[in-house]
């Protein structure tokens, strides 16, 4: 069988689905997913191996009006991963017209020779008929080289899209080994999980300004257990007194779920320690942007 390789970035505006449309294809909880914007900060490459072909999924930040120095950042990483890529998987949600940064984020193709897929997801939200009619109407606005609807969180159509994508694989041997879900160092997923656990359990309570770093990753000779300490970083004084909690019982809850899914992920034991600390506006320092890996 000849091999093939598929390097797709998947974009679009926030809250469109892209992280958990990335999950859904690896068959794995890699990227986090939350209910607010900005919720992915960096490109997350998930790998999926079937039938000969070896998908690279490149899930990116969602494009928006840049409002602080890492809203910058993130609209960058969007720009620098279409050059890396076989293809471009457009998300969007059933409708029939565009919302203005999807035409702001679909202008910034324009001119590159690289085929667009236009992918409309939550189609388990309206009718077949209805899901069918915007994926005619969406598809006569731009020059996509094809189109489908599915829904990543039941899983329909899916199938149906990597098809679709499958028409612009490229032969060539794998770029990894075909058991590979991501080239992603073990530290990031473990900072993104405890990040995640802090984005559903301070929703509204707490903005968007807070990041993870992980201080020391090491696993104990003696035993099957890693020992890992995070540090938490809020913009402000009040911010950490939320993520504490009365008597520390919001950051013992964060702690708690973050340390089951990284046992699942690393399938051994975590002892994982967690402490909270602020540096006043981070998202608009260069030297904390930078220090924190951005």
């Amino acid at each position: 069988m000849t091999e093939k390789n598929l390097f797709c970035s998947i974009t679009g505006i926030p809250n469109m689905g892209k992280s958990t449309l990335l999950n859904r294809l690896i068959g794995f909880d890699l990227a986090i997913i939350s209910p607010k914007a900005e919720t992915t900060r960096s490109r997350i490459t998930g790998v999926l191996t079937e039938d000969g072909i070896q998908y690279v999924f490149l899930d990116t930040p969602g494009y928006n009006k840049p409002r602080t120095k890492l809203d910058q950042h993130l609209v960058k990483t969007v720009r620098d991963t279409f050059s890396d890529s076989d293809c471009i998987l457009f998300l969007t949600y059933p409708k029939d017209t565009f919302l203005e940064y999807e035409q702001k984020l679909l202008d910034e193709f324009s001119g590159k020779d690289i085929p667009v897929v236009l992918g409309i997801n939550k189609c388990d939200t309206v009718s077949p008929e209805i899901a069918a009619r915007c994926l005619e109407a969406l598809m006569g606005k731009y020059g996509f080289a094809d189109g489908c609807c599915f829904s990543a969180l039941d899983g329909t159509g899916i199938d149906e899209l990597k098809q679709k994508l499958v028409a612009f694989a490229v032969e060539g041997e794998h770029f990894f080994p075909d058991d590979t879900l991501t080239d992603i160092p073990e530290k990031y997923v473990v900072a993104e999980i405890v990040r995640e656990r802090l984005l559903y359990n301070l929703r509204d309570e707490l903005p968007h300004g807070c990041a993870v770093e992980v201080m020391r990753f090491k696993e104990r000779e003696d035993r099957d257990m890693v020992d890992i300490d995070v540090n938490i970083y809020c913009e402000r004084d009040s911010h950490k007194g939320m993520i504490i909690g009365k008597g520390g019982s919001m950051l013992k809850k964060i702690g708690t779920e973050a340390r089951k899914k990284v046992e699942d992920f690393l399938d051994c034991r975590v002892n994982l320690q967690c402490w909270v600390k602020v540096r006043n506006d981070w998202r608009n320092s260069e030297f904390d942007l930078k220090d924190l890996g951005f």
